[in-house]
């Protein structure tokens, strides 16, 4: 956003178009404006390192914070601005916050510091009725299983000291207790984190409120009055995240160069011996990689989602560059438990189903190769450009991978690719109209997070892409085999099994055919163990959940997101921090894949929906 640098003591505000403004005040304090707003959050910090009340302020999109040196510019500076909102809005509310006062807890007490909110209100009945809001939103605060006690009494700290008119404003005011400290160094994160949100999340609630009563524009829902643009921090650290991210290929790194190779040995050699795989030599020192990761500091970006996004963003960050450095060792598939998790009872199961069901006649049709795929590709890949040059995807035909694959912007596809040319549909659904779709969706937000991938975004994105073969009629019975073939094979991976065991056994048991398990096998045991395999067939279950229960799939498309993220999604759409896709995935407007989601609602079994035709 525009950050002019003004002089505000005896001089008028310069505000930005929208009433964008931030701004020194003195030598500590600082005004905040995300936008023009009928509220001001206040705080006067006497120990702004320690204060929790400070970083509430912060938080917001409007506020003005101070210490008590800076009285005097603090004072000019409330009434000049407080004048023009209330000139602009016809009435403006101060919400001023502090801290309770702080006593430590005795060593070797098992007392908690009081969780007792205190609160107040003075002017206009809008102020009575906004101070109503906050009891009420205060008391249903929940942190660390604690429940608070509100209190209604003095409290107009922000305003002590400060030679002003402020109170000819409506007010209201709260004491914010300071559970979130052990003592004068330690502090709980994650309280701390928590507290701050609830009670930002309040003051908003309670602004909305005042601002129905006073008839100044209220927003449908009060998540509308966050900020509605990114600060200069949270786009600092976000793209130092992504020149971690984008400084190694997570993907590649961890799959084997000599795949073809190591199968037609593995069968010239009777099938005796695990394969001996080799791989490409990093690109990056994990250790280095993590160095620069943990130098990104979160704490600064003043907006407790985005923080949050970033936060979860540099733990998958972590845990990649975590199984770079354990690679092909016994600790790597630990590691990729910890991303992507275990095989529930319940995914297991209808993989079981999946394979126990009669297996079909052996699809026939034309084969076409690389050349044929590529040139498809390249069509569907015009088609998008035409809506928007932005789609500048590259598509190489290459012999160091195992079949399509996308990366960044960029599809790869194996220099020996054979596939019946009924597949090719249904397989550049998945790989241009989702994966390389929300790639260029993404690119087009604000932060780069959600062209690479919001954390844990994998399971519902290799979801949706197995959703587009299955809306174009493409989800043959083979490949769904596939899919459950590979989450049983993680299952036995993780219970210990051993290469050649998963492999008989997808081939003895499961009957799948021989390349296929190697396919498997080989994916399953690459760099020591990866797990990753599970989530093709779970966020197909997810995806067709959200389909059969009527949901919309339009979050989804923005970028590359997780299940867990819809909401956020929906309250960054609602602060305008991200805007609607570029591009809609081409096979949705397609009559018979509306037929097709059509026939799927209200099913409820994995088994129901794959029967729909």
């Amino acid at each position: 956003m525009t950050q002019p640098r003004l002089q505000v003591v005896g001089e008028g505000l310069d505000f930005g178009k929208r009433g964008d403004l931030r701004q020194n005040v003195g030598k500590t304090g600082r005004i905040h404006l995300d936008r023009w707003q009928p509220f001001l959050v206040l705080h006067r910090a006497v120990d702004p390192a320690r204060s929790i009340a400070r970083r509430v302020a912060v938080n917001s999109p409007a506020y003005l914070i101070w210490s008590p040196e800076d009285d005097q510019a603090a004072g000019v500076a409330l009434s000049t601005l407080a004048d023009a909102l209330r000139d602009r809005f016809g009435s403006l509310l101060l919400l001023s916050v502090e801290d309770a006062p702080w006593n430590p807890v005795p060593e070797g007490s098992q007392n908690l510091h009081p969780f007792d909110f205190r609160v107040s209100a003075a002017g206009s009945p809008a102020s009575g009725k906004a101070l109503e809001c906050l009891v009420e939103a205060l008391g249903k605060i929940r942190i660390d299983l604690r429940k608070p006690d509100v209190s209604i009494g003095d409290a107009d700290g922000a305003l002590a000291g400060i030679a002003t008119d402020a109170a000819t404003y409506d007010r209201v005011s709260l004491v914010v207790p300071q559970i979130h400290r052990l003592d004068e160094r330690t502090f709980y994160p994650q309280v701390t984190r928590d507290l701050a949100v609830a009670v930002g999340d309040a003051l908003l609630k309670t602004a909305c409120v005042y601002m129905s009563r006073q008839d100044v524009g209220a927003p449908s829902h009060f998540r509308s009055l966050g900020r509605s643009a990114f600060l200069s921090a949270a786009l600092d650290a976000d793209r130092k995240l992504d020149k971690v991210a984008r400084s190694f290929d997570f993907l590649l790194s961890v799959s084997p160069i000599n795949s073809r190779e190591a199968m037609e040995r593995f069968f010239a050699d009777g099938e005796a011996e695990p394969p001996k795989f080799r791989y490409r030599p990093l690109t990056i020192d994990p250790a280095v990689g993590k160095r620069g990761l943990y130098a990104v500091d979160l704490s600064i970006v003043e907006d407790p989602l985005l923080e949050r996004l970033l936060s979860e963003k540099r733990q998958e960050i972590d845990h990649q560059l975590t199984m770079l450095a354990t690679r092909n060792t016994s600790a790597f598939k630990a590691a990729s438990l910890l991303q992507y998790g275990t095989v529930s009872n319940s995914l297991l199961a209808d993989a079981q189903a999946i394979l126990a069901r009669p297996k079909q006649a052996k699809a026939s049709g034309e084969v076409v190769g690389a050349i044929d795929v590529a040139a498809a590709a390249h069509k569907l890949v015009e088609h998008y450009r035409a809506i928007d040059d932005r789609f500048d995807a590259a598509i190489e035909v290459r012999d160091d991978v195992g079949s399509l694959l996308v990366s960044g912007g960029k599809l790869m596809i194996a220099g020996n690719t054979a596939m019946l040319q009924s597949r090719v549909d249904a397989l550049l659904a998945h790989e241009i109209s989702v994966h390389l779709l929300t790639y260029f969706n993404g690119a087009s937000q604000g932060l780069t997070a959600f062209r690479t991938g919001l954390a844990n975004y994998e399971g519902v994105q290799e979801g949706l892409g197995v959703f587009a073969e299955w809306a174009v009629g493409g989800l043959s019975e083979p490949r769904m085999r596939l899919l459950a073939g590979r989450v049983v094979a993680v299952a036995a991976m993780v219970d210990g099994a051993e290469f050649l065991e998963v492999y008989r056994d997808l081939v003895d048991r499961y009957r799948l055919r021989r390349k296929a398990a190697f396919d498997i096998t080989t994916r399953v045991f690459r760099s020591g163990g990866f797990a990753k395999d599970l989530i093709y067939l779970k966020g197909f279950q997810d995806v067709m959940g959200l389909v059969a229960r009527g949901a919309a799939l339009d979050p989804f498309w923005i970028g590359k997101i997780a299940v867990d993220h819809v909401d956020e999604i929906e309250e960054l759409m609602q602060r305008n921090l991200v805007r609607p896709p570029l591009f809609q995935p081409e096979f949705l407007g397609r009559a018979d894949v509306q037929r097709r989601i059509a026939a799927v609602r209200g099913q409820s079994s994995l088994s129901a929906l794959l029967d729909v035709e």
